[in-house]
């Protein structure tokens, strides 16, 4: 089976983009299951309901998210009602919405659980995600052995420390949020696929999908500035992890980058 996953997707240039992008990529590729991070898909920051709907239309199976998911008030009561757009599921008992799905694909009879955790190092406050982990992973262990990990954190550090700690019991932890793409894919021995960041569905020229302007002179100022989604080439990344589907293992992991014109 083949997994592939997208960084956040930022603002309207990034949802066009893996629209445009994503039918050819999951024939090229021959993808079974689509995930990407959306917490920025609606003007760089958060998410409302009929982005995501754009995205699913697109093809993505799964969106997860983050610290951003809350910016649209609308997008409350459709979390409630919908599992497949996954809050973090390291959030206080009561938060709308789930952090983890087991689902297959239409015309598919294996099924891919998805867990959604946000990270503690240079966030904001949230349960333990190892241990929230622990929990979702034994549920969905029961329905499948193809588990998909988004680690939605700062410190890469956090993010390959989850890897190790589920190393062996799901198939990928992949992380999002720094909208960085890293360079440190890898398998780990119990056969755990590692990306510390997926990097972003963005602008290219940008500093994370906004106008470099704008970061700039909040930067040199230090007073609030609005921040716009940048125009122009959008980057499409991402990972396609390669997945043993009777024990769960990886078999191979690599990053994806594809320019999107505008």
């Amino acid at each position: 089976m083949r997994i592939l996953f997208l960084g956040d997707i930022v603002g309207r240039p990034g949802r066009r983009a893996v629209a445009s992008a994503l039918p050819r990529l999951a024939k090229s590729e021959r993808v079974d299951f689509v995930v990407a991070n959306c917490e920025n898909a609606s003007g760089g920051k958060g998410v409302a309901p009929e982005a995501a709907e754009e995205l699913f239309d697109a093809g993505i199976d799964v969106l997860t998210s983050g610290n951003h998911v809350w910016q649209h008030r609308e997008i409350v009561p459709y979390l409630a009602e919908n599992a497949r757009l996954l809050r973090p599921a390291n959030l206080p008992a009561g938060t709308p919405g789930v952090g983890w799905t087991v689902r297959a694909r239409r015309g598919s009879n294996v099924p891919v659980g998805v867990l959604n955790v946000i990270g503690r190092v240079f966030m904001g406050p949230a349960d333990c995600p190892f241990r929230a982990a622990d929990a979702a992973v034994e549920a969905m262990r029961k329905e499948t052995r193809v588990i998909l990990v988004d680690a939605h954190a700062e410190a890469t550090s956090e993010k390959g420390g989850l890897a190790w700690y589920l190393d062996g019991r799901v198939s990928a932890v992949l992380g999002s949020h720094t909208h960085v793409q890293t360079a440190d894919e890898t398998i780990l021995p119990g056969g755990t696929a590692l990306l510390t960041d997926a990097g972003m569905c963005g602008p290219e020229q940008s500093v994370l999908g906004m106008k470099s302007d704008q970061v700039v002179r909040r930067f040199l100022t230090s007073l609030p500035v609005r921040f716009d989604v940048a125009p122009g080439p959008v980057l499409v990344q991402g990972a396609l992890v390669d997945v043993d589907e009777t024990t769960g293992g990886a078999r191979a992991i690599r990053r994806v980058r594809e320019r999107i014109a505008a």
